[in-house]
């Protein structure tokens, strides 16, 4: 069983997701609930939970500031929110599961299982991460976590030369580091990754343009990149990249 704490401000919130876990996941044990951060905080320390749902948006204290005011985070984190585009930015780049209210069945069954089949929790890391990316909202977020076989790694964005896909994995190339396999798709890491900076020039690569060596022209092209790979560009892609380089 995986013991959790659900932490929402709204009634209706609570008592949708108590519902939902006792119907569709029942390997979760529900011990309290929490409607505001102090109220949170004091449950925390007192049952010790495996996993907390924790709601982002509360007044007084939001989900936030309630992760920072504890010292230690020996727990898994699921978010629950309403749709917040930057918040859910930062969510995803420090590698934290989130939920969309109302709560999706299906969704909320893949986090939990997700939760179960992690060895060992990262959150300390990660949410000092989320931290750092949330202290500056209208600044590009930096700072990723990366989820492998061997648990979460920390990279910045701007030391990433290529991603390559791999099936469900990606291999991801960086300039003075041995690549890494990442255990998700090539598709996530395109959705959260700024487009300013990295392109997807074919289905299987994508790449950080600041560290193109040249482009070879052909039918759709290569680029060599400064790592000494190579890597095809599309014929469908060859306009839009050519846009991109300024060409």
């Amino acid at each position: 069983m995986i013991t959790a704490i659900i932490i929402d401000d709204e009634a209706k919130g609570r008592l949708a997701l108590r519902e939902k876990l006792a119907a569709y996941c029942k390997q979760v044990n529900v011990l309290a609930e929490a409607s505001n951060g102090q109220e949170a905080l004091l449950l925390i320390q007192h049952h010790k939970p495996q996993l907390i749902f924790l709601d982002i948006e509360m007044p007084k204290m939001n989900g936030f500031e309630m992760l920072s005011a504890l010292s230690e985070k020996k727990f898994h984190i699921i978010f629950t929110t309403a749709y917040d585009q930057y918040a859910i930015k930062a969510i995803k780049y420090a590698a934290f599961d989130y939920l969309l209210k109302p709560i999706d069945i299906e969704e909320l069954k893949t986090a939990v299982e997700k939760i179960e089949q992690k060895q060992n929790h990262q959150t300390q890391t990660q949410a000092e991460l989320l931290q750092q990316n949330l202290q500056h909202p209208k600044k590009q977020l930096n700072k990723l976590a990366i989820p492998t076989l061997d648990g979460l790694l920390f990279f910045d964005i701007n030391d990433i030369i290529h991603l390559e896909a791999n099936s469900n994995y990606t291999f991801i190339h960086f300039l003075n580091k041995p690549k890494i396999t990442a255990s998700k798709t090539l598709k996530e890491f395109e959705e959260i990754l700024p487009p300013g900076i990295f392109f997807r020039t074919h289905h299987s690569h994508l790449i950080n343009l600041n560290y193109i060596k040249r482009y070879i022209k052909g039918d759709g092209g290569q680029i060599e990149l400064q790592n000494g790979n190579y890597v095809d560009v599309s014929r469908r892609k060859k306009e839009e990249f050519l846009k991109a380089i300024g060409h």
